[in-house]
């Protein structure tokens, strides 16, 4: 089977920040990957460092920013759903893992990488996560690509150890400066740890290993 990563996520700056490094891993070793967004972060609480966002140029701008970070990344293929920041747990579910089904069944991807289902924080994580498993458990069990999905927050411990721990730290640079690319939701973080070699090594320590637990599909 020919490699190709889709990575499905709800908002600009996730595929940065929770698989940026995998991602250009991936990338440099000329491997295609499609980054499916559900939404353009229109309901971020970031606005920028002094403020240079506005409720109604956040969407454009956030748009904006990834598509930068996607340049950066390697990511070639940018899909956006369509839908509302926060609002991706109220979508129906059958629709939703009806779209997602077609972009897989089109891309017919190797590896996928989204949200856990029910141990990532967001509700939009979560239910991403859950119509995207829904999606590939409705393809026969020999065409299913393994799904990789990212847990945190402190009920993910319940999961136990990750399957999979991918090292980024050969890529480390290309993932900071992804995450400079969004900046409107990373300045303020950057900031805090300029000027200050402690905090930049727990940065980069916090970051540089990306965990996965193996999603397993019952049949």
């Amino acid at each position: 089977m020919k490699e190709h990563l889709l990575v499905i996520m709800p908002h600009p700056d996730d595929e940065t920040f929770a698989v940026g490094g995998t991602i250009a891993l991936y990338a440099r070793r000329g491997v295609p990957v499609t980054y499916v967004c559900a939404t353009r972060g229109e309901m971020g609480r970031n606005m920028g460092r002094p403020p240079f966002a506005t409720r109604e140029s956040l969407p454009a701008l956030r748009e904006q920013e990834l598509r930068e970070a996607c340049r950066i990344l390697g990511i070639t293929d940018l899909r956006f759903l369509g839908l509302w920041d926060k609002t991706v747990e109220f979508e129906d579910p059958d629709a939703l893992a009806a779209r997602l089904r077609a972009i897989i069944e089109e891309i017919r991807p190797s590896l996928i990488i989204t949200y856990h289902p029910e141990y990532s924080v967001h509700p939009d994580h979560m239910a991403l996560g859950r119509a995207t498993v829904r999606a590939v458990a409705q393809l026969p069990p020999e065409e299913r690509p393994p799904v990789h999905t990212r847990a945190f927050g402190r009920a993910s411990a319940a999961l136990g150890e990750p399957d999979l721990v991918v090292d980024v730290s050969s890529v480390w640079e290309t993932k900071l400066a992804a995450i400079r690319a969004h900046r409107s939701q990373s300045q303020l973080m950057l900031e805090r740890a300029q000027g200050d070699p402690e905090q930049q090594e727990r940065l980069r320590r916090e970051r540089e290993m990306e965990r996965y637990h193996v999603w397993k599909f019952d049949d």
